[in-house]
């Protein structure tokens, strides 16, 4: 790989609802109706990913273009893939009873055919900010020739909180040089009175600059190759569980503990933000304001 190939932008977007306004993702929240994706878009570009991937639903295609990926196209390559419930090893089929996608890291192989080396990846929804995607952009520059080094730009856990009850994270264990050795999930996470982040789970307590993972990562095409590699293995165990899923973190911590990859954990200052709940939306619109000042 060589940074002649470019840099590819996933942003995914299959969970978004398919009519304007219709659900948190396509709510304008900008001062001038952007959507949150468009920020993402907008910083990407910026940091010198020349090629835009939206990884969408069929369904939505038309009202996706038009309102969303449409106002991008005559300012990078955007290409639309799509997440297909039946996009599947052969071999396998959907089960009975399965209405749910197979989760991130499926979306992440629903571009497999477009990626053409190393990329970044967010979610459709999430605020990341310019300095956050740009670190990730310069990483996979100056690594183009290191096709199992990844990284994941991680937030302090503080700067991602909602003041409208607890959110789910992935805390970051990290080594003394700075390499990803394990995320684990906690799906209850808040700031109460006594000002302190809880686990309101387990009462455990995290310091304010405790890293988590947005699911902002840095990709090369090994970690594609491995998920597909990978995918039967997941869904024999998934038989029987129809809302089993596929997730980016899962597919990382595999080829981490086998020795497949490693990956960087780049630290950034940034405040991430989203619509977490609805309430969340006045505090985000709010926000958004201040940046355009």
């Amino acid at each position: 790989m060589s940074t002649s190939e470019g840099l590819d932008f996933l942003v995914l977007a299959a969970g978004i609802g398919s009519r304007y306004g219709g659900l948190k993702q396509m709510d304008p929240v900008g001062p001038h109706g952007e959507f949150i994706l468009d920020y993402s878009v907008r910083d990407a570009v910026a940091a010198g990913f020349d090629r835009v991937v939206f990884v969408i639903r069929r369904d939505i295609e038309k009202d996706f273009r038009r309102i969303a990926g449409g106002k991008w196209e005559n300012k990078v390559d955007v290409r639309y893939v799509f997440q297909d419930m039946s996009d599947l090893p052969e071999g396998f089929s959907v089960p009975e009873g399965r209405t749910k996608p197979w989760g991130t890291a499926h979306a992440v192989l629903a571009a497999r055919n477009e990626v053409r080396g190393a990329f970044g990846v967010v979610n459709a929804d999430d605020f990341y900010g310019a300095e956050a995607i740009a670190s990730a952009a310069g990483f996979l520059r100056e690594t183009a020739s290191e096709r199992s080094l990844f990284c994941m730009v991680a937030y302090d856990v503080a700067k991602t909180l909602s003041e409208n009850g607890s959110v789910s994270r992935g805390v970051c264990r990290v080594s003394g040089d700075g390499y990803l050795l394990g995320i684990s999930e906690r799906a209850a996470l808040q700031r109460l009175d006594d000002g302190l982040i809880h686990d309101v789970e387990n009462g455990e307590v995290f310091p304010a600059d405790t890293p988590v993972s947005m699911n902002l990562f840095g990709f090369k095409r090994s970690y594609i190759d491995f998920a597909w590699e990978h995918f039967p293995e997941f869904l024999r165990g998934a038989a029987g569980r129809v809302k089993a899923e596929y997730q980016m973190p899962t597919v990382l911590q595999s080829m981490l503990s086998s020795g497949a990859a490693s990956l960087r954990v780049l630290r950034t200052d940034c405040e991430w933000f989203g619509v977490t709940r609805t309430e969340d939306r006045a505090g985000v619109v709010e926000k958004l304001k201040r940046l355009e000042k």
